[in-house]
């Protein structure tokens, strides 16, 4: 995570600052590209210094993924990946960005605006050189906000930046949001604006409860969790970063005709948020799997082997829940973790099986994860009665519970999952009148 004072830059006081960020449904081809530029431009009227960070092209980065695998030979079947492979890799996938903040900058400039292009070794944008999977360390944008202040408008890349060895690498899947926050707190933005393909932040997923509401406001707190948790409006990282670094965020449509009215969701501190829902949303994943040991002898050895194991092989647990065995001196564990990881999860802890003594191995793969999340937790009772009612009231059985100071999640069958979404939603009061 980057570390406050690591972002450089002079302390501007001209013009207020702006960051844009659009992703790679927003930028999907020529006319939607078109389309960006107009809002820009409408931004850009209001007497703003902006940046814009952009993702390739819908799809792009697939299809260069496809390329670097392809590489390979044998029809693409071996996988390039690796410390022999994958800085090169990086180079490849981190292509699409520089052609999409060209073809920007380029539209920007037929509509009459001074724009250019940064590329990430120009600025320079310096992350550690943990390749594919980059963290952001170092962003000094001195030369680009003098370019700002001269009044052009900047257009930078999102997903990647350089080491300090000056080798390209790239911050994961998601990882514009993340280009986008960090760069609205090096030139010390007013807020970083993230447009997609959704105008805003809801109370759970439309596409399941008809009645979700768009938020006005939510907290960092509250979106970190929500995003963690399953919520795909902002990437995690991201959440993160603008919290560390207090930098407001808003999320709205790229699909909003320029000038039109656009609110959004607004993701800044709790203190701001004037009133305080008990519970502001449910998000749920469906991308879960269980993991039942029993019989685990009875020692907290046993416990430091099997979870220091599973955090060795990258491993992310979440819910774990113990119980008494029926014989003497064993337990019983249970716990969660990603689906895609639940093979290599049983796979270590078998490994461990005789050192550890774990009598039997259950993995299950159709359960999902619901939550419940909101700020005004903190200060209310009753609001895991309310969750336990209204499941129960549906039939829904809970396998796990985990907790936090803002949210309950809870472990079900996942063919529930959008019942249970849609039971939580009422029992909480969020649906739209």
């Amino acid at each position: 995570m980057l570390r406050p004072g690591r972002l450089k830059g002079p302390v501007y006081a001209s013009m207020s600052r702006l960051v844009m960020k659009f992703g790679g449904t927003s930028v999907g081809d020529v006319d939607r590209i078109a389309r960006v530029a107009r809002i820009v431009a409408s931004e850009a009227r209001r007497g703003r210094g902006l940046a814009v960070v952009v993702s390739a092209m819908a799809g792009e980065t697939d299809r260069l993924v496809g390329l670097a695998r392809g590489a390979g030979g044998q029809g693409g079947n071996e996988a390039l990946s690796g410390a022999g492979f994958d800085d090169e890799y990086d180079v490849v996938v981190s292509a699409g960005e520089q052609v999409t903040t060209g073809l920007l900058a380029l539209a920007l400039r037929r509509l009459g605006l001074k724009a250019r292009s940064w590329q990430n070794w120009q600025i320079p944008f310096r992350t550690d050189a943990a390749h594919a999977r980059a963290r952001v360390a170092d962003f000094d944008t001195t030369e680009l906000g003098g370019s700002i202040d001269e009044g052009v408008i900047a257009v930078a890349p999102g997903f990647q930046g350089i080491t300090v060895g000056n080798r390209i690498t790239t911050l994961g899947r998601g990882g514009s949001d993340t280009s986008a926050v960090a760069l609205a707190a090096a030139l010390k933005a007013e807020r970083c604006d993230i447009y997609t393909d959704v105008d805003g932040v809801y109370t759970t997923d439309p596409r399941i409860v008809s009645r979700a509401r768009r938020l006005d406001k939510i907290s960092y707190e509250e979106m970190l969790e929500m995003a963690s948790l399953g919520a795909k409006v902002l990437q995690t990282r991201s959440v993160e970063l603008a919290f560390a670094q207090r930098v407001p965020v808003r999320v709205l449509s790229s699909f909003v005709e320029p000038g039109a009215p656009n609110p959004g969701t607004l993701v800044c501190a709790e203190d701001q948020i004037v009133e305080k829902h008990i519970v502001s949303g449910i998000a749920y994943s469906r991308d879960e799997a269980k993991i039942t040991l029993l019989g685990v002898a009875n020692s907290i050895s046993a416990e430091a082997n099997i979870f220091g194991r599973l955090a060795d092989a990258g491993v992310n647990v979440d819910m774990i829940v113990q119980t008494e065995a029926r014989h003497e001196g064993r337990r019983n564990i249970v716990f969660t973790c990603p689906d895609r990881d639940a093979p290599l999860a049983a796979e270590t802890i078998e490994s461990q099986r005789e050192k550890v003594g774990v009598d039997e191995i259950h993995v299950r793969r159709d359960v999902a994860k619901v939550s419940v999340i909101g700020i005004g937790m903190r200060s209310q009772v009753g609001v895991a009665r309310t969750m336990f009612e209204a499941l129960a009231q549906k039939g829904i059985n809970i396998e796990a519970i985990a907790t936090s100071e803002i949210k309950i999640s809870v472990l079900i069958d996942a063919a529930y999952t959008e019942l249970a979404v849609r039971a939580l939603h009422t029992a909480y009061g969020l649906d739209a009148a």
